[in-house]
């Protein structure tokens, strides 16, 4: 299978985060900001770069209770080919599922799959879980064949202030993943201030994640531009003081390929041309990669096909 950049954590002791430093956050500097990005016009050969681009570092996702293997099977063959090899796309970063059918999308992308297989875990999406169950859970999931897990993280530890057993779950969780990376969700919808959020990124890097991630899509609001730009600023300062670089996953409400690129600029003007890789930016969606596919199709043929042109995620 295709590895990943491997990241060396840093590992601090708990009494760091039992005074966790406050971070503040310039709210209306954020809005701005996170505005201006989607003004910006991307045209021709750069944007069929960035539309491929989109696909490539896309989680193709199923979480539904109706999940099958049969559909994890479809998900898969979606994210190896795309579209028609005319079009020359890539594949898609990872097929991200449910733990018990990590095991069938294992089977089917095989051992040496350009496609990662990452698996939610540890309670999703709540968080509400005896710590011995997130624990089980995600040495199941890595046993299975998960390459990564979406850990979330305790928000009513949180939210109470018991940032030390935030900080203590994601370290035993890294340490329970082995050779599989972890992704770190916040779930920023339930966070409340951009300060919660700066915060949360910083002891989540600290316990060590491998990626940062907003949301698990089923929490409104899920990513947004400017919670998604207070986090790589935090990435982007934990660089700058580590000289460790840590990836960022926005999920949940990315459905157009427009907004798609204005993240990749975000990407682009905040940490540089180092984090326009799978391997460091990821985006979680299920709906967006059609109107990728349609767009670049628009590109290359000069065209629109229709939607029914291409299959459902």
């Amino acid at each position: 299978m295709r590895a990943l950049a491997p990241q060396k954590p840093i590992s601090l002791p708990r009494a760091s985060h039992q005074g966790a430093r406050r971070f503040e956050v310039d709210q209306v500097m954020a809005d701005e900001r996170a505005a201006s990005f989607t003004k910006r016009s991307i045209k021709t050969s750069a944007k069929l770069s960035g539309l491929k681009m989109c696909v490539a570092m896309m989680d193709l996702t199923t979480l539904e209770g109706k999940d099958t293997p049969g559909k994890v099977a479809y998900l898969c063959r979606k994210a190896l080919q795309p579209a028609e090899p005319k079009y020359k796309v890539p594949p898609c970063g990872a097929v991200c599922v449910y733990p018990n059918m990590v095991r069938y999308a294992r089977r089917f992308l095989g051992e040496n799959s350009p496609v990662h297989v990452a698996s939610v875990a540890t309670g999703f999406p709540s968080g509400q879980f005896p710590l011995r169950t997130k624990l089980e859970e995600t040495r199941r999931a890595v046993g299975d064949g998960a390459d990564e897990i979406d850990m979330v993280i305790d928000r009513h530890a949180f939210l109470a202030g018991d940032h030390a057993t935030v900080f203590d779950e994601i370290a035993v969780v890294k340490e329970a993943c082995g050779p599989a990376h972890l992704k770190v969700i916040l779930e920023t919808g339930e966070l409340v201030t951009y300060d919660n959020v700066r915060l949360a990124s910083r002891i989540a890097m600290d316990a060590g994640a491998d990626f940062i991630k907003t949301s698990t899509g089923k929490v409104n609001p899920a990513a947004t531009m400017p919670v998604t730009l207070v986090m790589l600023e935090a990435i982007r300062d934990y660089f700058f003081e580590t000289g460790i670089r840590i990836g960022m996953k926005p999920a949940g409400g990315i459905r157009t390929s427009k907004q798609a690129l204005a993240y990749l600029v975000m990407v682009k003007e905040t940490l540089g041309d180092d984090w326009l890789t799978p391997d460091l930016f990821r985006i979680g969606a299920s709906t967006l990669l059609n109107d990728l596919l349609m767009q670049i199709a628009k590109v290359m043929d000069g065209n629109y096909q229709s939607a029914d042109y291409f299959s459902l995620p």
